[in-house]
């Protein structure tokens, strides 16, 4: 199959979440033995200089890349809030990336054009204009959903009356575009659920995110610090910093008086500098960090304190493939087919968060059997090439 897949970050470098999830299945399709086409945005958000790109990715994916400025404008943000559209949605919408896209379909014909995220979803009416091809969105998250949760939390008024006003819109236009695609591949099978229940009436199917398990070796011949806790994630996405915040105020006190010598590490993209000038005891934000799975073999214990968000944690996938003990509240784990106590252990309250810190950190064979069942379900559930094939059939359907 020809395949184009427009993204609305670049998937390289595959440093955080989504160009992680992106990757994934680029790399899967082209492995596979498919003809792979990638049209990406570049932002100020998430940049790369094109020449830094790789030759040997360039020349798989043939990548493009066009920039669009996804800095919030106040006076547009303000004129969004009397014109009904979703300011998320609207600020991918770019000339540029017009014209690219009607290039690139003018020149080849394509079996299947994939959109990652719903954002990208303004160029349907381009892509049937210009294209046969049938359309397939690579639905990462319920994105209204994340900031319906974010507005729920949020304590300061006027601050949760605009994320409301957003929330509202993005959902109008979510639920809009969900029978405009002739498919649709949702990160996790609640996902899909919640699709169906909200008037989704074409294919769907639920390909979760694979893992390439040759990347991530049983003993990768480095001795972990136990004990010790971790963070690894994108700073620059609200739920991280809302669940970290709430970490340190409410949980890390609880365990540092009962392990005093307990370190916690957070490391991630874009830190916001309460996060970098924090002076909590034993608390040590190391920022990027060049190598992430090096860093997050070297440490015991992942902690995924989150409240909002929708879709599937990727960080969560990725340390039950190194085989990490993890503690996780319900949201954080939700979409993978965890057992708390078995592979993970959930805690949603800031007393039974604490407890299971303090429960894994104390018993270093509960942290070794914890990270050992963890990678076994990702050996069975979460196997990239078992995974492609899945979404090879999928697409074979869709194709006729």
């Amino acid at each position: 199959m020809k395949i184009l897949i427009l993204c609305n970050k670049t998937p390289y470098p595959p440093k955080e979440g989504g160009p992680i999830a992106m990757n994934a299945i680029i790399e899967g399709l082209y492995r596979a033995g498919h003809d792979v086409k990638v049209l990406a945005v570049n932002s100020n958000k998430y940049n790369i200089r094109p020449e830094e790109i790789p030759e040997a990715y360039r020349k798989k994916t043939k990548i493009e890349t066009v920039f669009i400025n996804l800095s919030v404008q106040p006076h547009k943000a303000l004129v969004n809030l009397f014109s009904g559209k979703s300011y998320h949605v609207e600020r991918f919408i770019s000339k540029d990336l017009e014209s690219k896209l009607t290039e690139i379909l003018l020149k080849e014909h394509y079996d299947i054009v994939q959109l990652e995220t719903l954002y990208m979803s303004p160029y349907v009416d381009l892509i049937r204009k210009y294209s046969n091809a049938r359309i397939v969105l690579r639905s990462h998250n319920i994105e209204h959903l994340i900031w319906e949760r974010v507005a729920a939390i949020t304590r300061n008024p006027l601050k949760k009356l605009y994320l409301k006003h957003l929330a509202k819109t993005l959902k109008n236009y979510e639920l809009g575009m969900l029978n405009r695609y002739d498919g649709i591949a949702t990160i996790t099978k609640k996902d899909g659920e919640t699709l169906r229940s909200l008037g989704c009436k074409i294919p769907l199917i639920a390909i979760p995110f694979g893992i390439d398990l040759s990347g991530f070796k049983k003993n990768p011949g480095i001795e972990p610090e136990f004990p010790s806790l971790f963070h690894l994630g994108s700073m620059n996405w609200m739920p991280n910093q809302e669940g970290i915040r709430w970490f340190l105020d409410e949980v890390w006190p609880r365990v540092h008086q009962a392990f005093p010598d307990l370190k916690f590490y957070v490391a991630g993209r874009n830190m916001p500098q309460w996060l970098v000038q924090t002076k909590l005891p034993n608390v040590i934000v190391t920022g990027e960090v060049d190598d992430a799975f090096a860093f997050m073999y070297s440490k015991a214990v992942e902690i995924v304190p989150l409240f909002s968000g929708s879709g599937i944690r990727i960080k969560i996938i990725e340390g039950m493939a190194a085989g990490k003990a993890i503690v996780s509240t319900t949201i954080g784990a939700e979409g993978i087919n965890v057992e708390s106590g078995k592979n993970i252990l959930i805690a949603d309250t800031p007393e039974e968060f604490a407890g299971a810190v303090k429960r894994v950190v104390s018993d270093k064979t509960l942290c070794q059997t914890l990270g050992e069942n963890a990678r076994k379900l990702i050996e069975q559930d979460h196997d990239n090439r078992k995974l492609i094939k899945k979404l090879e059939m999928f697409y074979n359907e869709i194709i006729g």
